[in-house]
């Protein structure tokens, strides 16, 4: 990456917008998202803009630029319309510290803005490092429908009793209760329509402590030959929900990124030259954690459904009634022959490195 997405807290801060005609209203329409106070510096303003001070939602400024225009902003967007009267005002806004993006003018941009997915306060941001605008507006659309209208809303109220959570349900139970209100009860009532019964419902279960019972479980997840754009979807749902991973050196560690990031990581594989891991104590590990309420995901090169590994730590957890799913994988067999396939009649910089395909012979066992 060469930027790095974050989100900038607004509330109580400046945003400056330096013009006012279109390109600054556009930018004014983004800010107004926010709850940031909105400067506008212009000697004119078009009508919408004008509207804006009219109506005390932002603040104009007719007189001459200074740096100081600029000190402790939170955001400044230079939009005149003049590519040199932008270059002046960078100049002035880098004088002051502030972060700047000018407007048609990339190599100008210390930030860029992304397309947004606002259901607030949940936001989704997409960028593109400003190389394919029409892309990040295409995944924008896709990322519409999959979010629903009113998780927004939902997300607001599970805000608001987060502190009342955390005051009466044990840490320990608190990633249960959460994971069981926004993918059980608790937001299929809010999702159709009932509103105040979601929130009862949360309320009544905080209050009476009558959590759902943490049960451990199991997913014996096919991480392909290794590569993280071969995995499926389920997958990496269950990387995303684990409380601990299980994982070998075939693994790519790009995998390991799809996790949560306070998901404890367990390395199990063997390494020539060091201390191997004996497969019963492999099973072991791996129920004893399931045994404490803990979402364990063990990753398995290739498919676990074909795995002698994988059959024997099945075993071991069917043994000690932890419930288990297997989520396929891309066999290595079958992806090494789809890099092999292709070798001939490609050029040298077409063809798949040797090593690759070596690896994946390595994972096929």
């Amino acid at each position: 990456m060469h930027s790095f997405p974050m989100f900038i807290r607004t509330t109580n801060r400046r945003v400056v917008i330096a013009g006012g005609g279109e390109q600054a209203a556009q930018k004014a329409r983004l800010m107004l998202k926010t709850d940031a106070r909105l400067v506008l510096l212009a000697p004119t303003l078009d009508a919408e803009l004008a509207d804006l001070v009219a109506t005390g939602r932002a603040t104009q400024d007719a007189g001459p630029i200074t740096p100081d225009h600029f000190a402790d902003a939170a955001l400044v967007f230079i939009a005149t319309g003049c590519p040199g009267m932008n270059a002046a005002l960078h100049a002035l806004a880098k004088a002051a510290g502030a972060q700047v993006n000018v407007v048609d003018q990339p190599s100008l941009c210390d930030m860029t803005t992304p397309s947004l997915v606002d259901r607030d306060p949940v936001v989704v941001a997409i960028g593109t490092e400003g190389t394919a605008p029409v892309l990040a507006r295409q995944i924008k659309t896709e990322v519409e429908q999959m979010l629903d209208p009113r998780l927004g809303t939902f997300a607001a109220l599970a805000g608001r009793l987060r502190r009342t959570v955390a005051a009466n349900i044990p840490k320990p139970d608190r990633r249960a209760f959460w994971r069981w209100a926004f993918a059980d009860a608790p937001w299929q009532l809010h999702k159709t329509g009932q509103e105040r019964a979601a929130a009862d419902l949360l309320k009544q279960t905080i209050a009476t402590r009558d959590l759902p019972v943490r049960q451990g479980q199991i997913a014996f997840v096919g991480a392909g030959p290794g590569a993280r754009d071969l995995l499926t979807l389920r997958a990496v749902q269950r990387l995303q929900e684990a409380d601990v991973i299980f994982y070998d050196q075939l693994v790519d560690p790009a995998v390991l990124e799809l996790a949560r990031r306070d998901a404890e990581r367990v390395f199990v594989g063997n390494v020539a030259g060091a201390h191997t891991w004996p497969q019963k104590h492999i099973c072991n590990l791996i129920v004893a954690e399931a045994t404490k309420g803990r979402r364990v995901v063990r990753l398995e090169t290739g498919d676990p459904g074909i795995s002698s590994r994988a059959i024997q730590e099945i075993e071991a957890a069917s043994a000690a009634n932890i419930p288990i799913e297997i989520v396929p994988g891309v066999t290595a067999a079958s992806a090494a022959a789809t890099l092999e396939q292709p070798q001939r009649g490609m050029s040298d910089s077409q063809r798949q490195p040797a090593s690759d395909v070596a690896r994946l012979r390595k994972s096929c066992g």
